[in-house]
């Protein structure tokens, strides 16, 4: 039976949003804050060329940097002052996140409540400044050595100063963007950091849709492609929004306890396990792993010897790693599928749920408190992350084989797609939480009146 709470969430109206004024200035700041974020995308960094940036874009297409520009919202590409974007961050959030997992130290402050969670936050930050010194410092490096065929530079003046400069506007480009999404998360709606990546992502929606359709017009694609790609979308955002949410409720009982009355109450709850544990982190490793030595030749251009033993197998792995290749198709899969397993196993610890269970009294009914639990947990968590990682992998492989069929770009991927659907969720999950917070304050100052009235 649905709760009071998930009735009243249910009649949620629009005519609400009206008198949620707090709301509406969460709303605009957050459109505010993201504006701000794509006028930054557009400022480029000091000495840099457009002209030779623009064949870079074209040369190094398909690798990893096509990725990575997909979640800048087209930053790197333009090499602006947040070229790297909050990339950094989440690389550094989920190192830590593992550490945390594995090692006792950490491990240890994770269980120290909000102190131990400021404590890993500051770590996530250190690693951040580094992996984007280090990023930015190699990027400015790949940019001094870079000249297109017309003998343009991508650098107009470089040396140690440019690299140092770079280094400098990409670490606080970054570091600006965790400020903004903190903004978001604490004065807007939803997770800033989150929004900003789906943000970036949209940006590039328009482009996409008119060069499809513009494509349509001059008939360099077919139009029942067209719709082929358009209901494989729609089909794929229900999969996608049916799937995120599903759950696997395991039920907890709680002995029984004497109420007011003098009666013996038994007190339940359930402990949801989410279908897909590990997010959209399998699609990126796995993509990321496999694009990066075409990237690497990509950057290498002419320097490769072909005659060499080393040549020969960048370029054999070039070739069968292109998108759309069986190899490339088949490996793809399998990280995904592992990457899946592994972080879940990560972020989930059945020994530590079972103990915490065992702790507050709980426990699944017919299954013993203690190792039995943490058994069962992880026989529970091992089926449904099979689902999970059939599911992830239909939704990845899918467009990798139409967009390898068809010729479109590699923008529109599953983990855009991923990544769009799943924060907009969650988006209309805090818009609805704060509606319900609004209507329930509406009814508490209702019968603070009639309190008064008697």
């Amino acid at each position: 039976m649905a709760s009071r709470a998930d009735s009243i969430a249910s009649n949620l109206n629009l005519a609400n949003f009206s008198k949620a004024t707090e709301l509406r200035q969460r709303i605009w700041f957050t459109i505010g804050a993201l504006i701000v974020f794509r006028f930054l995308s557009f400022v480029p960094l000091p000495g840099i060329n457009p002209l030779a940036l623009a064949q870079l874009a074209e040369q190094t297409q398909g690798g990893i940097l096509d990725m990575f520009n997909m979640f800048t919202g087209g930053s790197l590409e333009r090499m602006s002052l947040i070229a790297l974007g909050v990339m950094p961050y989440i690389t550094a959030s989920i190192v830590v996140q593992m550490a945390s997992a594995l090692h006792p130290t950490l491990a240890a402050l994770k269980k120290e409540g909000t102190t131990g969670r400021q404590k890993l936050n500051q770590y996530t930050r250190y690693g951040t400044v580094f992996l984007c010194s280090i990023q930015g410092w190699f990027l400015a490096a790949g940019l001094e050595s870079f000249a297109n065929s017309a003998g343009l530079a991508a650098v107009v003046d470089p040396g140690i100063m440019f690299r140092i400069g770079a280094v400098i506007s990409l670490v606080g480009g970054t570091m600006f963007l965790l400020w903004l999404g903190e903004q978001i998360t604490s004065r807007g709606i939803g997770n800033g950091v989150s929004l900003i990546i789906m943000a970036g992502i949209v940006a590039q929606f328009p482009t996409f849709i008119s060069n499809l359709f513009e494509g349509g017009r001059t008939g360099s694609i077919a139009p029942t492609i067209i719709i082929g790609f358009v209901v494989m979308v729609v089909v794929l955002i229900l999969l996608i929004s049916f799937m995120e949410r599903a759950q696997r409720r395991l039920l907890i009982q709680y002995p029984k306890r004497a109420t007011q009355r003098g009666m013996m109450q038994a007190d339940s709850s359930h402990l949801p396990l989410k279908l897909n544990t590990a997010g959209v982190i399998p699609p990126i490793f796995a993509s990321s792993l496999l694009l990066l030595p075409l990237t690497i030749s990509q950057f290498a251009g002419n320097s490769i010897d072909t005659s060499s033993t080393t040549g020969s197998i960048i370029q054999s792995l070039n070739q069968y790693l292109q998108h759309g290749q069986p190899i490339y198709m088949t490996l793809y899969a399998a990280g995904i599928m592992f990457f899946a397993f592994f972080y879940t196993a990560v972020v989930f610890n059945p020994e530590e749920t079972a103990e915490n269970l065992k702790k507050n009294g709980g426990f699944i009914p017919g299954i013993r408190p203690g190792k039995r639990t943490a058994d069962y947990l992880d026989y529970v968590l091992t089926r449904i992350t099979v689902v999970g990682a059939i599911y992830l992998t239909l939704v990845c492989v899918i467009p990798e084989y139409m967009i390898a069929q068809t010729g479109i770009p590699l923008f529109l991927g599953g983990t855009s797609l991923l990544i769009v659907v799943n924060v907009t969720v969650d988006t209309i999950t805090q818009v609805q939480s704060h509606l319900l917070a609004h209507q329930y304050g509406d009814l508490i100052k209702k019968a603070k009146l009639k309190g008064r009235m008697r």
